[in-house]
């Protein structure tokens, strides 16, 4: 069996285009704890930072065939200042879209529009059941259990990515039936 400490970063990466699953197995050793340490400095939270590392290395291996990668470390390092960022972005979208709800006073509800929002929640209801099996598995302990991706992901023993998937495919189905029965629940008031 080939040993791979002693290969370059070129070597590894040629190997790494051919397949060759040692080849990124070693580029996974020599550089996960460096990746995890950039996502780490600017997030601090642990399991977020290694959510992003994992991506990181995830990224790598489904696109090795055609990626043209000039510095190994460079390379990486971008990738997780990016998925960073992102990362980030949609903490502060979240924090931003909380802050406004919690702003709303209750007392701005009519019976009109608690009627409306009741009507709302039990047709989103229908729809979550109309999901694939798994898909609404996954999406019920994300948004019910408040569970993390990687709770759910060993809790059902697949991939966090395949978690990400299921509650991005789950959301936009519901986002196209809300569509649907918005406009249903507009008529009824017009």
């Amino acid at each position: 069996m080939r040993t791979y400490t002693h290969y370059t970063n070129q070597e590894l990466l040629t190997g790494l285009q051919q397949g060759d699953r040692m080849a990124f197995t070693e580029i996974y050793n020599r550089y996960w704890k460096k990746i995890y340490i950039i996502a780490y400095n600017r997030m601090c939270d642990g399991a977020q930072s290694e959510d992003i590392a994992q991506e990181v290395f995830a990224s790598l291996w489904a696109n090795r065939g055609y990626v043209q990668i000039e510095t190994l470390e460079n390379y990486l390092a971008t990738a997780a200042k990016y998925l960073v960022l992102t990362a980030i972005r949609k903490k502060t979208l979240s924090r931003n879209y909380g802050q406004r709800l919690k702003n709303s006073t209750v007392s701005q509800l009519t019976p009109e529009s608690t009627f409306q929002n009741k009507q709302i929640l039990q047709l989103l209801e229908l729809e979550i059941e109309k999901l694939p099996e798994k898909c609404k598995l996954i999406f019920k302990y994300s948004r019910n259990e408040g569970m993390a991706t990687k709770q759910i992901a060993a809790k059902l023993h697949i991939t966090p990515k395949t978690v990400d998937n299921q509650i991005h495919k789950a959301l936009k189905i519901l986002k196209l039936a809300s569509r649907s029965f918005m406009q249903f629940i507009l008529l009824l008031f017009i």
